[in-house]
């Protein structure tokens, strides 16, 4: 019940029925990162769910009833209840459904998750300036910040000395920060994780979890999605459909 391979609704749709008990509703894009996240948990925690693809480029009138940011992704269950906000959907998810807990119990590890996870947010929006820019200079000193972000968070892998940011096992703040390391190929940023070996090992660590895995992005579809989305196309979210 995960992937979401459904083409995306768009303006002038009418909105999905009620979400079925025992089920919840994801409301996504395919090519995402902050969807991504959830949909991560989700699989991870092996939660029965649907996804709800929808068109960003061309949104439906209701979406916003279900956010009034207009944003994916957003949870629905069978109640009604609503929750968006993408690292707000993997709390709650992880809080609700019984299971593997992602999020450590102990108060300190916890917050030093959250930590690492402010670390890191400086990097979404670097990859939307990167996508913005139009010269070989921007991106030049576009690529040292992300150099400079990511020995950031390779010292974090240093004094931790695990495989992954919380401990040897994976866990929430794995795959708050993972779409974005798995886009690095399709936008051709690979080389800026050359300085940082020990990052290196996790984003290879991280290819191998089953999760990951079964959620993981062909790059040339990625690519293809985002020359149609960088020129305002509204079939950019179905992409490869």
């Amino acid at each position: 019940m995960s992937g979401g391979p459904a083409r995306s609704l768009d303006k002038g749709s009418a909105p999905p029925g009620p979400v079925p008990d025992g089920v919840i509703r994801v409301y996504s894009m395919r090519f995402c990162p902050f969807a991504e996240r959830t949909r991560l948990v989700l699989e991870a925690k092996g939660i029965p769910h649907e996804v709800i693809n929808i068109n960003l480029k061309n949104k439906p009138e209701w979406f916003f009833k279900k956010n009034p940011f207009g944003l994916v992704p957003v949870l629905e269950n069978s109640q009604g209840q609503l929750v968006y906000e993408s690292a707000i959907t993997c709390e709650y998810l992880d809080e609700v459904y019984p299971g593997k807990k992602l999020l450590p119990e102990d108060p300190y590890e916890k917050a030093c998750q959250k930590m690492t996870f402010e670390l890191f947010s400086k990097i979404p929006p670097l990859v939307g300036s990167f996508l913005r820019s139009k010269n070989k200079e921007d991106r030049s000193g576009l690529k040292e910040e992300f150099r400079k972000e990511f020995s950031k968070l390779e010292e974090v892998l240093t004094n931790k000395k695990t495989t992954f940011f919380g401990g040897n096992s994976l866990s929430m703040i794995d795959y708050l920060i993972w779409p974005w390391f798995e886009r690095l190929e399709g936008l051709e940023l690979t080389e800026c994780v050359d300085h940082t070996p020990k990052l290196k090992l996790w984003m290879a660590a991280m290819r191998k979890d089953p999760t990951v895995s079964a959620l993981l992005l062909d790059v040339k579809t990625y690519r293809g999605f985002l020359e149609l989305y960088l020129q305002d196309n509204l079939q950019a979210c179905d992409y490869g459909l």
